[in-house]
C-alpha cells in the first residue's frame, strides 16, 4: 500500500491552486501514492468546480459540507475520519485548513501535517480575515513542513517563524492534458465573442483587488483607440463584478468586454487569444501564466512573485515594472506592434515551461518533502 495523503482545500473556483492540486494528485496516482482530495464547502453548495473537474479526470475526491467560520467541531470530525481511514499525511492548500486542522498540536492531531502556501493577500487590520491570517501564522508553526510555490515568497515570509523544513516547490502543469483541453470546441458566449473581434485579450482570476482587473479595463480602453475591433475577456468571479461592470459602462466599452464568470474553457479560449495580461499586485507562481506560456500565447505580466524569474526578466514575455493603466496599455501595444519579437518570446516561454514546470517535476519534489517530514527523528 502506498503513502496515503489527504489533500484539504476550500476553493471558490478552478484557479491556480485548484489546477495545481489536480495535476499533483494525477501524478501521485501514477507513482503509487494514495491521494484523496477533501473539498470543503458550505451546506447549500451542491458541487464545486474542483469537484466536478476531479470527477471528469477520474481523480479521488470527497465533498465535505460544513458551516463556515472557525468550525472546530467539524474540523475534529474531519480528523476522526482521516484517522479512521489511516491517512499518513495531511496536506493543506489554503488558510482555512491551515487554521482548522493546523491549530491542533500534533499530539492531538495524531497525523503529521504540511501546507502549500500559494500566496498571501493581506487583509485590513482588525477585519475578520485579518484575524484568520493571524491564527494561520500560529498554525503554520505547528506543521511538519511548508511548501512555498515561489522563491520570491521567502522574502515575503522572512519575518515569520516557518518550520525548519520549508521548501520552494514550483507549480507544475499536466502539459499533455492542457494541450488536449485546448483543442476542445469553444461554446457561446465565448465563441460568438471571439468570432466578432479581430483581436482577443484575456485575463483570468478572481474578481478581487489584487488581480488588477480594474487597471486592465482602463488599459484596454486606451488600447482600443488604435485596435478598434479588439475584445477583452475576463474569466473569473468575485466581489468586484459590479464595480468592474460599472467601469466598463463608464468607458462605454460594454460590447467589447466579456465577463462570463467562472468557466472551464480557459485552455480552448487561450489558444484563440492573442495576449494574456496579468496586472496583479501580488502573486506567487500563477498557473494561468504557465498555461499561456505552454500554449504559445504571448503574455504581459506584472513583476511580482516569481513572474520575473519565469519570464526570464522579460525574455519570455512582457514584464510590467509598474501597473498603471498607461504602462499596461503601452506593453499591450508593444506586443502587437512587434509581432516577430512577441512570437519569439512566446516560443522561448513554451520551452521554459516544458523544461522546468511539468507536473512530473512538481510531484517528485513533493514526494521528497513528504519523505523528509515523515522520516523518523
Amino acid at each position: 500500500m502506498g503513502l496515503k495523503v489527504l489533500h484539504l482545500i476550500d476553493s471558490g473556483g478552478l484557479y491556480g491552486a485548484e489546477k495545481m492540486l489536480l495535476s499533483l494528485v494525477k501524478e501521485q496516482l501514477k507513482t503509487g501514492l494514495e491521494p484523496m482530495i477533501l473539498s470543503a464547502g458550505e451546506l447549500d453548495v451542491i458541487e464545486k468546480p474542483i469537484e466536478a473537474e476531479a470527477k471528469r479526470l477520474g481523480l479521488p475526491v470527497i465533498p465535505w459540507r460544513m458551516k463556515p467560520g472557525l468550525n472546530l467541531k467539524e474540523s475534529f470530525k474531519i480528523l476522526r475520519w482521516a484517522k479512521k481511514n489511516r491517512y499518513d499525511l495531511l496536506h493543506s492548500h489554503g488558510f482555512k485548513f491551515n487554521v482548522l486542522l493546523g491549530i491542533y498540536p500534533e499530539r492531538v492531531r495524531k497525523i503529521p501535517m504540511i501546507a502549500t502556501l500559494h500566496g498571501y493577500v493581506y487583509a485590513p487590520r482588525f477585519s475578520k480575515l485579518w484575524f484568520y491570517e493571524c491564527v494561520d501564522r500560529l498554525a503554520i508553526k505547528k506543521m511538519r513542513g511548508i511548501a512555498l510555490v515561489a522563491e520570491a515568497m521567502r522574502l515575503e515570509f522572512s519575518n515569520r517563524h516557518l518550520p525548519d523544513t520549508t521548501e520552494v516547490i514550483s507549480n507544475g502543469l499536466d502539459l499533455a492534458g492542457l494541450q488536449e483541453a485546448s483543442q476542445s470546441v469553444l461554446h457561446d458566449p465565448l465563441k460568438s465573442f471571439v468570432d466578432e473581434h479581430d483581436t482577443i485579450i484575456i485575463g483570468v482570476g478572481r474578481l478581487s483587488h489584487e488581480k488588477g482587473f480594474d487597471r486592465l479595463i482602463k488599459a484596454f480602453f486606451l488600447f482600443k483607440r488604435e485596435h478598434v475591433n479588439s475584445g477583452l475577456v475576463i474569466i473569473g468571479e468575485g466581489s468586484l463584478r459590479e464595480q468592474l461592470e460599472n467601469l466598463m459602462s463608464d468607458f462605454g466599452i460594454e460590447a467589447d468586454v466579456l465577463m462570463p464568470g467562472y468557466c472551464n474553457e480557459v485552455p480552448a479560449l487561450m489558444v484563440r487569444s492573442h495576449l494574456l495580461v496579468m496586472p496583479s499586485s501580488t502573486e506567487g507562481l500563477p498557473i494561468t501564466l504557465l498555461e499561456a506560456m505552454s500554449l504559445n500565447v504571448p503574455v504581459v505580466a506584472s513583476a511580482v512573485g516569481d513572474v520575473p524569474v519565469v519570464l526570464s526578466d522579460g525574455e519570455c514575455g512582457g514584464l510590467l515594472r509598474d501597473i498603471e493603466p498607461v504602462t499596461i496599455a503601452s506593453a499591450m501595444k508593444e506586443s502587437f506592434d512587434d509581432k516577430e519579437l512577441s512570437i519569439h518570446k512566446a516560443e522561448r516561454a513554451h520551452q521554459t515551461v516544458s523544461k522546468y514546470y511539468s507536473s512530473e517535476t512538481m510531484a517528485g519534489r513533493y514526494f521528497e518533502l513528504y519523505t523528509k517530514v515523515l522520516a523518523p527523528s
